[in-house]
């Protein structure tokens, strides 16, 4: 028996190729995607489940709550780790991690690379493998250091490199750390990231780490006993940082914020949208929304293909018709045709499952440069996949094949012998499911226009200052980058292709201070005289600091517009801003144009800009020409070289590190892309084998009315309305739900664009012209038949 269900299964695909290459082409590019999330879902639930110690792992969390909101950060001080511990019995191990550059010395040649300092007990508590060294005492001495198997093949040529030693930068001498350890590579799916570590001794023997109970800066992890509840460990947080922090915040003078610790579980990380910090030891943190939204992608895809197969296969009932009735009439039960038929779709759907496994390692490289991912079947191919595959395998089997097999075994004897079965010419549910597909479909393309104008609007907004031809790089701060500076600056200024040279300290801190209505957070930045000339940044009230003003160092700051209306200032020049925290008083002199100084993602927050002497600067922007670049780029990296000896030379152009902050952006714009193409692809194939049985069991009727004198695109017409009919119903069905997604994926942004009118006009017009192309072509070719071949019988 089950070799007859083979044979006939076998010959219903030879005999009907269009129909079977379509849908396996449909369920193989389903499956394809399917595949492809569930091997990207499976890395995001995996990340970190390695870790021996991963039920009891915790990094340190700490909301602060001021008048306006709540502030969640996974960043502690130096001193909240070890006092934690001293105080809490329940804490077994803490481990705090910091990052830093160093330039790194490896012949003649000065590298940069990033370090991580971290308490000795790191390669104990987390499980991050050693390839040479003791985890236990690899991190004793205060200048050793552990290094990945990379850094080990890159400076020695050799993973065996204990006993080796590496030049390290510190201040402005090179000083020698031993290697006493060599790490394998970090696991792709860990939250832990590290090349080179050095023990936290040698950041806390420099004076480097700070002791203030209000200070946050680094990770800090707990590990906790076995038989600890971390919920009783949480109150006890607040209560040693309440006793030991009492002196410190009593020294400020109306310390209102209330600050809470918590204990945030080492497995969420990874997923952790909201205060994921991914620094300092820590990469690869992701957002859930990313798995949920990839996940509908490749479900929307594989409904569609099974939408398809269950649309020809019913649609392909009448010509099985007979063959069902003679079978019922020779003593088949239904069960048997059900048996039968369902075969048919799990042998189809192992053919697609079988396509769909090459072209997922076919496209897994591309997939990977998308998803930002190292996925590889061989990689993730454990039980729990295999398990998966099968089950999506049986999905798909009875998804596509249960309701035709239902409706085929169901069919009377007596009306298929006779002709009189017309279930297709009626068949409401061919026709919804067509509306379904295409819906879908129009959804995908409308999300990705709103996505891509959305792209398109962050990358060309104006920023509020010219980033074009503007390029920055670091010389570095403290010993004597002061005179460096100064000495570099006069020579750039002096430079043909250069038009100005400014400098900045490098980053965008935030700090608070007082005002005369209370108190008020910032952005606080050193700037030199030229820094708003060489950013183009206009001065809309009061003047730019200048060295006329010998006091301006000491006594003023500029603020930009944000600052003027959260202060609520009528007239800013003149008012007073109180940095109680260092004992000093400063007076507005001017205000600036707002610019976006963080991206688009991020509201423009209140700034102030200053020229405090012991804020130092580090960073030189200059201005250049748009003339032969390259010769420019050149000649400024000879006069560092000349005035910056032991540091290797990198720079960046703002517009360049502008798109880069849109990253993922991109990349949903190309993945919806994708996804939107695959989908009306699926859809049309499915549309086209519908479209060419409808002209198959049309045969005589087009014959009869081409005899009476119809014309071709009369035919054609006629064979292609229902179909665009279905079409015009689906893209109405999508467009309210289109607007509402597109609504809610746009709230994340605060400078966006409208949705408008155009993008559901074109999604429309899209698609409606694709599906009258895909009709119109098998109607045409149907409507210009001879009528005499299709009448011959009659």
């Amino acid at each position: 028996m089950l070799t007859n269900y083979l044979k006939i299964a076998f010959r219903n695909l030879t005999r009907n190729k269009v129909f079977s290459v379509i849908n396996i082409a449909g369920l193989s590019l389903g499956l394809t995607c399917c595949m492809l999330i569930v091997l990207y879902t499976k890395d995001e639930v995996s990340f970190d489940r390695f870790e021996e110690n991963k039920d009891q792992l915790y990094r340190i969390q700490v909301a602060m709550t001021d008048e306006k909101d709540t502030h969640v950060i996974g960043s502690t001080n130096a001193i909240h780790g070890p006092s934690f511990k001293q105080e809490i019995p329940e804490i077994k191990e803490i481990v705090r991690a910091q990052s830093s550059s160093f330039v790194v010395k490896k012949g003649a040649e000065l590298l940069n690379e990033n370090i991580l300092f971290a308490d000795d007990n790191f390669f104990t508590v987390f499980s991050m493998p050693l390839l040479y060294g003791n985890p236990k005492t690899v991190l004793s001495d205060i200048n050793s250091i552990v290094i990945s198997e990379d850094v080990a093949e890159k400076y020695f040529d050799t993973k065996d490199a204990v006993g080796k030693t590496m030049a390290l930068k510190i201040d402005d001498k090179f000083e020698t750390f031993n290697v006493t350890g060599v790490a394998k590579k970090c696991p792709q799916n860990s939250s832990i990231q590290f090349e080179s570590v050095i023990s936290f001794k040698f950041e806390e023997a420099r004076g480097w780490t700070d002791k203030e109970w209000l200070g946050f800066y680094m990770n800090t992890f707990v590990l906790l006993h076995e038989k600890a509840n971390y919920l009783t460990v949480v109150p006890k947080l607040d209560q040693v940082f309440k006793t030991k922090s009492a002196v410190e915040i009593s020294k400020i003078k109306d310390f209102k914020q209330k600050i809470h610790f918590d204990l945030q579980p080492f497995l969420n990380i990874h997923l952790d949208s909201e205060s994921a910090e991914i620094r300092n030891g820590l990469g690869k943190g992701s957002s859930p929304i990313y798995t949920y939204i990839l996940s509908g992608i490749a479900i929307f895809i594989l409904l569609i293909a099974c939408i398809n197969f269950i649309n020809l296969t019913v649609a392909r009932s009448l010509k099985r018709a007979k063959e069902i009735g003679i079978r019922k009439v020779v003593g088949s039960q239904r069960k048997q045709l059900m048996y039968q038929f369902l075969g048919e779709s799990f042998l189809l759907s192992f053919i697609a499952f079988s396509f769909a496994f090459v072209l997922t390692q076919l496209v897994l490289p591309v997939f990977n440069d998308l998803a930002n991912k190292q996925l590889a079947l061989s990689y993730l191919l454990d039980f729990k996949l295999v398990t998966g595959y099968f089950i999506l395998f049986l999905i798909t089997g009875l998804v596509a094949g249960f309701y035709p097999a239902m409706v085929l075994s169901g069919f009377s004897p007596a009306q298929t012998l006779y002709n009189r079965t017309k279930l297709t010419q009626r068949n409401y549910l061919t026709k919804g499911l067509v509306v379904f597909q295409f819906a879908l479909s129009v959804c995908l393309v409308i999300g990705t226009i709103v996505i891509y104008s959305q792209f398109k609007y962050l990358t060309n907004k104006d920023l509020g200052y010219n980033d074009n031809n503007l390029m920055s790089f670091s010389i570095g701060r403290g010993g004597g980058r002061k005179e460096s500076l100064a000495a570099i600056k006069q020579e750039l200024e002096n430079t043909t292709g250069i038009k100005t040279v400014a400098a900045f300290n490098g980053n965008y801190n935030g700090t608070g201070a007082k005002i005369e209505k209370g108190s008020i957070d910032f952005g606080y930045i050193g700037v030199d005289d030229n820094f708003l000339n060489a950013l183009q940044i206009p001065v809309v009230k009061g003047r730019n600091f200048s060295q006329s003003f010998t006091s301006d160092p000491m006594e003023s700051v500029m603020v930009n517009e944000a600052f003027v209306k959260e202060a609520g200032w009528q007239d800013p020049v003149g008012k007073e801003i109180n940095f109680e925290w260092k004992n000093q008083k400063y007076k507005v002199i001017g205000v600036i144009k707002d610019y976006h100084f963080a991206s688009l993602k991020e509201k423009i927050k209140p700034l102030l800009l200053t020229q405090d002497p012991n804020y130092g600067l580090g960073t030189i922007y200059l201005k250049l020409n748009s003339t032969d670049i390259p010769e420019t780029i050149k000649t400024v990296e000879k006069i560092f070289h000349a005035h910056v000896p032991f540091m290797p030379f990198e720079y960046k152009f703002e517009d360049a590190s502008n798109l880069k902050r849109y990253e993922t952006e991109a990349k949903w714009k190309q993945m919806i892309t994708l996804a939107a193409i695959l989908s009306i692809f699926v859809s049309c194939i499915g549309l086209f084998g519908l479209a060419t049985f409808n002209a198959e069991t049309r045969v005589k009727e087009i014959g009869i009315r081409k005899v009476l004198g119809a014309s071709v695109a009369s035919i054609a017409t006629l064979l292609s309305t229902d179909f665009v009919k279905l079409v015009l119903i689906a893209i109405v069905a999508a467009l309210p739900i289109s607007y509402y997604a597109a609504n809610i994926w746009l709230e994340d942004f605060p400078y966006r664009i409208e949705i408008s009118g155009w993008y559901f006009a074109l999604s429309a017009l899209l698609a409606i012209s694709v599906a009258i192309l895909t009709v119109g072509i098998q109607s045409l070719k149907t409507a210009m038949m001879d009528p005499v071949k299709s009448l011959k019988s009659e």
